[in-house]
């Protein structure tokens, strides 16, 4: 792996606040994720399953972490289960985790060669009564492959039909929303690997530039950082193309006064920033340009404020979208009439902010968090509006990533990476 060792201490803590949630005589299996094909010998990267990171620290494929926390042998009350190598496998893949190595990445104790799954699992579920399984409840999930676990969990219910069943998902839900102290380090890092790939652009934008020349000096500085790259699918929108909320092709040449929405961040140790930036391709905002882009800025820093424990999700987009309002009508882009006459369900501002103004992040770019339960203090939020105007050949996002704190304003991860209108043209004009 290219980030730096992450001490055990979190996972240990991580498997501890998971089973002191598991009922009685249970169990509980994650896999690791598959290896997906492309074609002929070609393979996508590995990613590991977020769960199983969670809880174990592996970032290898072909591995099982079993928790039993009653099991009457002692030694299998954490078991972790790991693909065994091989002098040929570490010449032709790179050395895997030898035991040793996987007691220290994880801190489980009880480790086993993958090959002893079924025989060390046939002992454990005959002590046991419920097995918990690890399905992907996400409200944002739209999974069409069949994964690892989705075999694991199909064949253990068919092999072991008289246990009862539990979900994991409710638990890893909470648990994951809510971040530890070492999980903050790991995206602050990210965040701060984030701010140097932005600052790298800032003095690299020039009329006549293409979008995905742009993307190539992020990267560049991104994996230059011990990051493995962009945390999601880069945005480097130009002029109208900004209108396009998740546009990708980044293919286009940046013109002289258009400007150019960035959704850009990179991870670290598999966590992941999340950034939009807006900046004039030319060095200068336009007055137009810089009065839409501070009344963005200024809807940002007053979203930011809503973000305290107690606070419910659906609740805060309410009244994000009063704030929002109160900036369109200043801008004239929509009237009182337009406000007087809204469908509640689609309001007004609907039409130049269409999408949510934040979401979870962790060890996904849209991470776990039960949305309908109260924030908390250590949960990570994106504050991300936007204003779109197609009709005006331009579209501004601004986006930071923000801890909830106990008391006052969330601390804001991003607070070093440059924001403010003319901040942004004297870095671009030096």
């Amino acid at each position: 792996m290219k980030y730096h060792s992450i001490n055990s201490a979190l996972f240990i803590k991580n498997r501890k606040n998971f089973m002191a949630q598991m009922k009685p005589k249970s169990m509980a299996v994650f896999n690791a994720n598959d290896i997906y094909p492309i074609g002929a010998d070609s393979t996508m990267p590995f990613e590991q399953n977020r769960d199983l990171f969670y809880l174990s620290g592996v970032d290898q494929e072909e591995s099982v972490l079993i928790l039993f926390p009653d099991c009457p042998n002692s030694e299998l009350r954490e078991v972790l289960f790991v693909r065994e190598t091989n002098e040929h496998i570490a010449v032709w893949e790179g050395e895997k985790l030898t035991k040793e190595a996987a007691t220290k990445t994880s801190g489980v104790q009880t480790v086993y060669w993958l090959q002893d799954l079924h025989k060390i699992l046939f002992e454990m579920s005959s002590y046991a009564e419920t097995f918990y399984i690890n399905t992907n409840e996400h409200y944002r999930a739209a999974v069409e492959t069949e994964t690892r676990e989705d075999r694991f969990n199909k064949w253990l219910l068919a092999k072991y039909p008289a246990h009862a069943v539990a979900k994991s998902n409710p638990i890893l839900q909470r648990l994951r929303s809510v971040k530890d102290n070492i999980e903050l380090d790991l995206m602050q890092h990210a965040c701060n690997i984030t701010e140097k790939g932005f600052r790298r652009i800032l003095g690299f934008v020039k009329p006549g530039v293409w979008e995905y020349e742009i993307e190539a000096e992020l990267l560049h500085e991104f994996v230059r950082n011990r990051s493995k790259g962009f945390a999601y699918t880069p945005i480097i929108a130009s002029g109208n193309n900004a209108n396009v909320l998740h546009y990708i092709e980044n293919n286009q040449q940046c013109k002289d006064g258009d400007l150019i929405l960035f959704d850009i961040a990179a991870e670290y140790a598999n966590y992941k920033s999340d950034l939009s930036r807006t900046i004039p391709v030319n060095g200068r905002f336009t007055e137009r340009q810089k009065a839409v882009y501070n009344a963005v800025n200024h809807v940002k820093k007053e979203a930011t404020k809503l973000l305290v424990p107690g606070t419910i999700w659906k609740d805060y987009h309410v009244e994000v979208g009063k704030i929002m309002t109160s900036e369109l009508l200043k801008l004239g882009l929509i009237d009182k009439a337009d406000v007087q006459n809204e469908d509640p369900k689609w309001p007004a501002y609907k039409k130049y902010f269409m999408h949510g103004t934040s979401h979870h992040i962790g060890l996904d770019t849209h991470d776990y968090g039960l949305l309908h339960e109260p924030m908390q203090a250590n949960m990570v939020f994106t504050v991300e509006p936007g204003i779109y105007i197609p009709e005006e050949g331009f579209g501004i996002r601004l986006e930071d990533d923000v801890v909830v704190q106990d008391k006052g304003e969330p601390f804001n991860l991003m607070g070093n990476i440059p924001i403010e209108a003319d901040e942004i043209e004297d870095l671009m004009n030096k």
